[in-house]
């Protein structure tokens, strides 16, 4: 992991980007509608976060795009809350610490922008993901909260900064 660099988003990069979150989707079973496998705004990630609040990291070794992970006001969340966001690795690039950097960073960003929560949703499927938020402090809801519009989702955490 000596030559990861993390940047925010590129217009470049909507393409590799779109990849890794639907191919990580549908490895682990959670391709469904209510996903992001199936937002449009998966495919235009640059555009999406030009938003003010919102700022998505990139992990490149190289030129080869590994993943990312972002920090997003989602519609609905009280203005001290923000959203961790499309935090996803391509397969051979997990394991290794990379999602805790990412994660790192995006706090780090949440902190510094002002918000006191960091909410996110996520799915069953996605194990080890839960894992590693949990280790993060992150905290288990009854409900989802704002207005995200993915009903696919039925693990919703919240951790306070």
């Amino acid at each position: 992991m000596e030559n990861i660099v993390i940047r925010t988003i590129q217009p470049q990069d909507n393409t590799d980007l779109a990849i890794i979150i639907r191919e990580s989707l549908a490895e682990f079973g959670a391709n469904r509608p209510g996903t992001v496998f199936f937002d449009p705004t998966t495919d235009a990630l640059f555009e999406l976060f030009r938003q003010p609040g919102s700022i998505y990291y990139v992990a490149l070794d190289g030129d080869k795009i590994l993943g990312g992970a972002g920090i997003f006001p989602s519609a609905g969340l009280p203005a001290d809350t923000c959203e961790l966001v499309k935090m996803y690795l391509a397969p051979g690039s997990r394991g290794k610490g990379l999602g805790r950097m990412l994660i790192n960073q995006c706090l780090e960003y949440a902190r510094s922008a002002g918000y006191r929560q960091v909410y996110l949703e996520t799915m069953p499927e996605l194990k080890k993901a839960l894992s590693v938020y949990e280790k993060f402090g992150f905290e288990y809801l009854s409900g989802p909260m704002g207005n995200t519009g993915h009903f696919g989702c039925d693990r919703w955490m919240l951790k306070k900064l």
